[in-house]
């Protein structure tokens, strides 16, 4: 069953510069799981799926370009680049910059209080567009168009900026704007004890800012303060 009218999804598959042989990959892309609560009857599926699948693509994609840019990196400041670049702020500005929003299938709920315009489930939707791309049209294509999506954002990254302390950063942004000190909370922790993977999210005034991810907690508060940083940045 089609939920979109056809030139809806022409009209955003323009915007992506692609050609899809299957539109409702894209429709599903649009789905959010809010939309399902009020379509029990109707055999769709939401786009979390997708979101997971975008996100894998994402990050493939952006170490590629992230290794051609910088031969001499090593992997922990390629991580650190890769965190800066694939975040809830840049993939929702990346998002309002293709009016995504207004494409997204919403339950009443979520469109009342403003969900075409929230920054996750704008940059969830955006992952669930790249997977869209990489399940019609095959890697090379997503790839294609995660290069040039994040081109600019790609001119930005340099070594002195991920040299950073954000953890110092936020702490003096988080006291002058909260009055109060970030809170990092560990996650997570997956794989052998040789190579483990920390994941970390910042909590100010117990409301989830940002998270982050690195061999060392210490690297995974950093990622985490760095993308509260760009939230913090895009909210002014």
């Amino acid at each position: 069953m089609q939920l979109t009218d056809k030139r809806e999804l022409e009209d955003l598959a323009a915007r992506l510069s692609y050609k899809f042989n299957d539109m409702s990959i894209l429709e599903q892309a649009l789905v959010h799981r809010s939309f399902l609560n009020e379509k029990v009857d109707q055999n769709i599926q939401n786009n979390e799926r997708l979101e997971f699948l975008g996100d894998a693509v994402l990050s493939t994609a952006i170490s590629h370009l992230l290794i051609e840019k910088f031969p001499d990196a090593d992997e922990g400041r390629l991580s650190k680049f890769r965190a800066r670049l694939v975040n809830e702020s840049t993939l929702a500005k990346l998002a309002m910059a293709i009016e995504l929003g207004r494409f997204l299938l919403l339950g009443k709920g979520e469109e009342l209080t403003g969900g075409r315009e929230k920054p996750s489930i704008l940059s969830d939707a955006y992952e669930a567009v790249i997977a869209a791309v990489y399940l019609d049209g095959g890697f090379e294509r997503a790839f294609s168009l995660v290069s040039s999506q994040f081109s600019l954002f790609l001119e930005d990254v340099s070594v002195t900026e991920i040299s950073r302390d954000y953890k110092t950063e936020l702490q003096e942004q988080s006291q002058e704007l909260f009055k109060v000190a970030p809170v990092y909370q560990l996650i997570s922790e997956t794989g052998p004890e040789h190579n483990k993977i920390f994941e970390v999210e910042v909590l100010i005034k117990g409301e989830r800012f940002g998270k982050g991810q690195g061999k060392a907690k210490k690297e995974a508060e950093q990622q985490a303060a760095m993308e509260t940083l760009e939230r913090l940045k895009s909210s002014r």
